[in-house]
């Protein structure tokens, strides 16, 4: 029986599927994490017959999924495969077979049949046609509780327990593979499962519920776990004219906080000596910058941040114009113009990239159009740290995958199976992650499910 321990006070749970009958210890999987990875779990699992529960700390599930929404709900993306699995780095070859087994085509065909059409925007990522994610997740949670999948809310994982006896003859928790902790608002509880995913996210958004509390746990059960590091992430700058404090001067800031830095490419070498390229925009923030362009880099310039100290990155201020062209332009006599009208009408820089050369060049160099056109197509701009990991849109780090077989089944913990961002991997932004997450799923769920007829079979029990 499942037991719930308030106050000393052993009761039992009446309500916990795990009791629908005698013969449901042993196809009873606790699914630990209501994000994309938990939910898509909990629907394979409940479509191959089992009982699942999907438990989160929080008081609803899917919160991150929803914020991911607010800006149009990037659910993958419609590029070919090699490209898109190389998105995923170091990682490609581990998420190889998963991503094939369920791509950004079979995430499209999911969400058409929850009545979610799809479109394909100008820059090849794939969004739903309403650009909402709480219609998607409406029809989601729908779906699943129609097919059984009971969800435990403010149910925060403590680990695992050995099978607690209740006192004053009460009968003891069911030998099932699996008594899990969960912490409560009426104290804690004891939970049997047969099987158990866990699909607690990563380390970012903490206030959503990825707040990696999970790395101690399985940490101390002697489970490999790779530290939780930033992705996605934002990074600090120190410029000239504020070495000792770091970031933008107040000047800068208070006219340009928030504002896109447009049409630019970024190029940095990394602690490897490799040569990084990529073209965008990104945006200023209060203690650095951000934005696409920047998150698109994020892993290497972390990484060479955390070898080296601090990374510059150059930033190509018109890519359509040749350095020669710009030393040209900017040595013609600009007569009784100002400096900023001349940068304007013989370079086209003007606005934030035009206080952006101030911000970061000494006075001298827009005396001398060789050195400041070499500024313009190369500006040094000097990044000292990620933002802390609660800022980031994801986290890298989590579960090693040589930690997990090829069914995502811990090694050291037979029945118990890991997805979505508490892997080892990430990925830019762009619907590569949110299309991992829901691979994931779906690979540890049927992991689950060949492993309980696997252990079925071996037993002599039929399985359900």
């Amino acid at each position: 029986m499942t037991v719930i321990l308030t106050a000393g006070l052993v009761m039992p749970d009446h309500s916990d599927p795990s009791r629908r009958s005698p013969s449901h210890c042993g196809h009873h999987v606790a699914v630990i994490g209501g994000g994309p990875a938990g939910l898509m779990a909990a629907e394979t699992l409940a479509g191959a017959g089992l009982a699942v529960t999907v438990y989160d700390a929080m008081p609803s599930v899917g919160r991150k999924f929803l914020l991911a929404g607010r800006g149009g709900l990037n659910l993958t993306h419609s590029e070919a495969a090699a490209p898109f699995l190389s998105r995923y780095g170091t990682a490609s070859a581990a998420l190889s077979p998963m991503l094939a087994a369920f791509d950004a085509q079979a995430l499209r065909a999911w969400a058409h049949d929850l009545g979610v059409d799809t479109f394909v925007g100008t820059s090849g990522r794939v969004f739903p046609t309403e650009m909402k994610a709480a219609p998607l997740l409406r029809a989601w949670l729908a779906r699943l509780r129609a097919s059984g999948v009971q969800f435990a809310m403010r149910q925060r994982w403590l680990g695992w327990a050995t099978p607690v006896t209740a006192e004053s003859g009460a009968p003891s928790a069911p030998q099932c593979a699996h008594s899990l902790r969960f912490s409560t608002p009426v104290g804690e509880r004891i939970i049997a499962a047969d099987a158990v995913v866990l699909a607690l996210g990563g380390g970012s958004w903490a206030k959503l519920g990825s707040d990696g509390a999970w790395v101690p746990l399985l940490r101390a059960a002697g489970v490999d776990v790779a530290a939780l590091r930033p992705a996605n992430c934002g990074f600090d700058v120190t410029t000239p004219g504020t070495q000792a404090s770091g970031g933008w001067s107040p000047h800068f800031l208070d006219r340009f906080r928030g504002q896109p830095l447009k049409s630019v490419v970024a190029r940095f070498t990394d602690a490897s000596g490799h040569a990084h390229e990529r073209a965008g925009e990104c945006l200023v923030s209060a203690t650095g910058i951000e934005g696409g362009l920047i998150y698109a880099l994020s892993a290497p310039l972390r990484d060479t941040i955390a070898a080296l100290g601090e990374v510059t990155v150059a930033l190509d201020l018109a890519p359509g114009r040749s350095q020669e062209r710009l030393t040209a332009e900017l040595a013609r006599p600009r007569g009784s113009r100002s400096l900023a009208s001349h940068l304007q009408s013989q370079a086209g820089i003007k606005g934030i990239k035009a206080s952006l050369l101030r911000e970061c060049l000494p006075k001298a160099v827009f005396d001398d159009p060789v050195r400041l056109a070499a500024a313009i197509k190369a500006l040094p701009l000097r990044l000292v740290a990620p933002r802390p990991l609660d800022e980031a849109i994801s986290s890298a780090g989590g579960v090693r995958f040589e930690a997990v077989d090829d069914r995502l089944m811990l090694k050291t913990h037979p029945g118990v199976f890991v997805a979505g961002e508490m892997l080892d991997w990430e990925a830019p932004t762009g619907g590569y992650l949110l299309t991992a997450c829901f691979a994931t799923g779906v690979a540890a769920a049927r992991g689950v499910a060949h492993w309980l007829e696997a252990r079925s079979a071996h037993s002599g029990h039929p399985s359900r």
